[in-house]
């Protein structure tokens, strides 16, 4: 059964999570050298993968005890936060993608498709999501919830991200996320330690 609490809840963990991540980032740069709808098809569906593969090892978790669950779900709940208060720019270009020289459908897509498949594979969001499916034992509203958020993360960088980092300090959206996987964390040992 679907649940609305539960994509919210997922929609707004894995955007604060990847807002600061270099999805934004790698679409804002393809965003603004190619037709923005080309660039969106390709990232979206590489999402979508993404997303399936979190799914797929989220029902895998369910399998296991709940107890045993919710404890492996709270230390990476607190390691991601670790991981996002911790990490610092290296400086990488993420879109350093070889540019199609034509702006067909196809290479375009492409391009997107392969720059986010690779980039983000085992990604802090990909875990998360995988996460709160076994948390939540609901692979469709985890799965909505993810796939909204980092269409919309994407969407964002390619038609937007500019505006919204002159607006909302990069810090700041860091720590929120960071804050809020903290929160989870310390919940889901509670519970693993209460019963």
């Amino acid at each position: 059964m679907f649940s609305i609490t539960t994509a919210a809840v997922t929609f707004g963990v894995v955007i604060l999570a990847e807002l600061p991540d270099k999805t934004a980032l790698a679409g804002l740069v393809l965003g603004t050298r190619y037709r923005a709808s080309y660039v969106f098809a390709g990232v979206a569906a590489a999402f979508t993968v993404h997303v399936a593969l979190a799914l797929a090892a989220g029902s895998v978790l369910t399998l296991l005890p709940g107890r045993l669950v919710d404890a492996f779900v709270g230390v990476l709940f607190l390691a991601g936060a670790a991981f996002l208060v911790l990490k610092h720019d290296d400086g990488e270009d993420e879109a350093g993608v070889k540019a199609p020289s034509a702006q067909t459908f196809w290479k375009v897509a492409g391009s997107g498709f392969t720059l986010i498949l690779v980039a983000e594979f085992g990604d802090l969001t990909q875990i998360m999501t995988a996460n709160l499916a076994a948390r939540y034992d609901d692979w469709l509203s985890v799965g909505v919830g993810a796939l909204l958020a980092l269409w919309a993360v994407a969407a964002i960088g390619i038609l937007g991200g500019r505006t919204l980092m002159k607006y909302v300090p990069l810090a700041l959206i860091t720590k929120v996320a960071a804050a809020v996987m903290c929160l989870l964390g310390v919940y889901s040992l509670y519970e693993a330690v209460a019963g």
